[in-house]
């Protein structure tokens, strides 16, 4: 039988899945074909669209689910301040939450790059922002209990 405790987890990696696995499909997928088959103004509104709706997915369902699910993991395993700065698994996590928050950072910084038409410094965020995200989930696979 499935608990509820499958259940936040199986939320939390879906989450991880849906905002990973978005940036990559936008990456590798969608981003040759447009750039190759579309003139400027045409790549320009499809890219435009799929990043707003992208953001708006990350903003509305993305990031309630994963602080959500994230606390009550934590709760869970019983992860108080202090445990933060303990090696291994307190550790981790901490290590964990800050390149979170730098992703989410990066994500921000490319989608106003994005609004005031600086392509350089958004495609520089993006890049940032997917290979932090990388780390994320290579972090999260060292969250093992000890």
């Amino acid at each position: 039988m499935i608990d509820i405790w499958t259940v936040v987890r199986f939320l939390h990696v879906l989450g991880a899945i849906v905002w990973v696995g978005g940036q990559l499909t936008i990456t590798v997928v969608v981003l040759p074909p447009v750039r190759r088959l579309l003139g400027l103004a045409e790549r320009t509104e499809v890219l435009r669209t799929v990043g707003k709706r992208f953001a708006l997915i990350t903003a509305a369902l993305f990031l309630p689910v994963q602080i959500t699910t994230g606390v009550l993991l934590a709760w869970r395993h019983g992860v108080t301040w202090a445990a933060l700065v303990e090696p291994g698994y307190g550790r981790v996590l901490a290590a964990k939450l800050i390149l979170f928050t730098l992703v989410m950072a990066a994500a921000t910084v490319h989608g106003i790059a994005q609004a005031k038409h600086r392509p350089a410094a958004a495609r520089a965020a993006s890049i940032t922002a997917l290979v932090g995200s990388l780390g994320v989930i290579l972090l999260a696979t060292g969250l093992v209990e000890q």
